[in-house]
């Protein structure tokens, strides 16, 4: 019986995936550097029947040449060679129609994205946005891309990758996963706030909570998926939903924009649309001015 699916990216994998299916650092006609990112599983898999491509962080692989990047952190070559598998996808399907786009599945297990000196001299930040823009051109493409958290989900790991999905899925706590910014311990820190003290307003404002029940309230995860076994089935059902909605010209629907309403009807986001709403108002009142 499955208890959780932290550190064991090739099992889920497996679970998800047809039979044998995978094959790593091949995309298309692409073949990336089995040398580069050892942290990072890309390549492509059939999804009952239908080939798609795999990016996955396996947190049993550290980065050699990067003494930070460890259990799932993500670094700067990870960005990129997810960056790279993202493009090879969009290079592998260029002459398809953009309904027939092959889907782009994430697998999510990290405890976020902790740079070490030399990274952050060289670029740590061009290569996260560098992955976090190819997902958005993948998206525009059409391809639908699916973030699916099996462990942890941590902070700029997460936004990095994960966050800009198409549709965002998790297994409950029960299995383990862990959603959040920072942990409490952290947030006290930094706002001066006591422990406490955020741990009550954990049990009235998701904002402040860990986990992704808690996400789930503020939008932020469009489905729950109650067991490791209901993943392939769960993720096969998302990917025709962000068709038909690309289809019916519903795309607003999806990705990172509908996350807020969603929130406000789940009672997550309660005060969002309203500071939306008011700024609005306040720019069309100055919006004459600033077009003479």
């Amino acid at each position: 019986m499955i208890t959780t699916l932290i550190g064991k990216t090739e099992e889920a994998i497996q679970m998800i995936f047809d039979k044998d299916s995978f094959q790593e650092n091949i995309i298309g006609t692409t073949h990336l550097d089995a040398e580069l990112a050892p942290p990072v599983m890309v390549g492509q898999a059939m999804l009952d029947g239908e080939i798609c491509s795999v990016l996955a962080n396996n947190s049993r692989r550290p980065n050699p040449r990067f003494r930070v990047v460890y259990s799932g952190i993500l670094g700067m070559e990870e960005a990129y060679k997810f960056s790279q598998a993202i493009y090879a996808t969009i290079d592998a399907d260029k002459d398809r129609p953009k309904d027939k786009k092959r889907p782009i599945i994430l697998l999510i297990d990290t405890p976020g994205n902790s740079p070490g000196k030399i990274e952050e001299i060289v670029g740590m930040t061009k290569g996260t946005a560098s992955y976090q823009f190819a997902i958005e051109d993948a998206r525009l493409a059409g391809h639908p891309v699916i973030g699916m958290i099996i462990g942890r989900a941590v902070s700029g790991g997460f936004l990095c990758h994960g966050l800009l999905s198409d549709r965002i899925l998790a297994l409950p706590k029960e299995y383990g996963t862990i959603v959040h910014v920072m942990p409490t311990t952290s947030i006290a820190v930094i706002t001066k706030i006591p422990l406490e003290r955020l741990n009550e307003l954990v049990k009235t404002n998701p904002v402040f909570a860990s986990g992704a029940e808690y996400f789930y309230d503020l939008g932020g995860i469009d489905e729950m998926v109650k067991k490791p076994e209901d993943m392939r089935a769960t993720i096969i059902k998302t990917v025709k939903e962000v068709r038909d909605l690309r289809k019916q010209g519903k795309g607003d629907q999806l990705g990172i924009w509908h996350r807020g309403e969603i929130g406000a009807q789940r009672g997550g986001r309660k005060k969002r649309m309203e500071a939306i709403k008011k700024i609005d108002e306040e720019y069309q009142k100055i919006l004459p001015e600033l077009l003479k």
